[in-house]
């Protein structure tokens, strides 16, 4: 994909997270994987804890690295969390790359996962 269509491809990801999350500004990378991770998840609640809402993005961090076959889903445990075992390192190095290594997998991730299943008007 060129820069063009990735930055395209990111700002509508922005959109489609800040109108779903009926939030007033754009969403961050960060925002984005915590919206992620709760649908990961899958479990709803009113407020969750600082910890938590971590846990939920590291959820979503394992997803796109399980994409690129850096990780396994392994299993539930007994509240509902998913766990992951790694099966490679991952080499990207620099904070600028792995942010753009996952603007890439956030891309591929709403693509396979979210956009297939929303209506065309949203």
């Amino acid at each position: 994909m060129e820069k063009w269509e990735v930055d395209f491809e990111w700002l509508r990801i922005q959109h489609f997270v800040k109108d779903i999350m009926q939030q007033e500004h754009l969403p961050d990378l960060n925002n984005i994987l915590l919206a992620m991770g709760l649908r990961e998840y899958g479990h709803l609640k009113t407020k969750w804890t600082k910890e938590e809402k971590r846990d939920l993005m590291n959820v979503a961090a394992y997803v796109l690295l399980e994409m690129e076959g850096y990780y396994r889903f392994h299993g539930l445990d007994d509240e509902g969390w998913p766990h992951f075992e790694l099966l490679k390192v991952f080499d990207v190095k620099g904070v600028k790359e792995q942010e753009e290594w996952l603007k890439n997998q956030i891309i591929k991730y709403f693509h396979l996962h979210v956009f297939e299943n929303v209506p065309a008007n949203q």
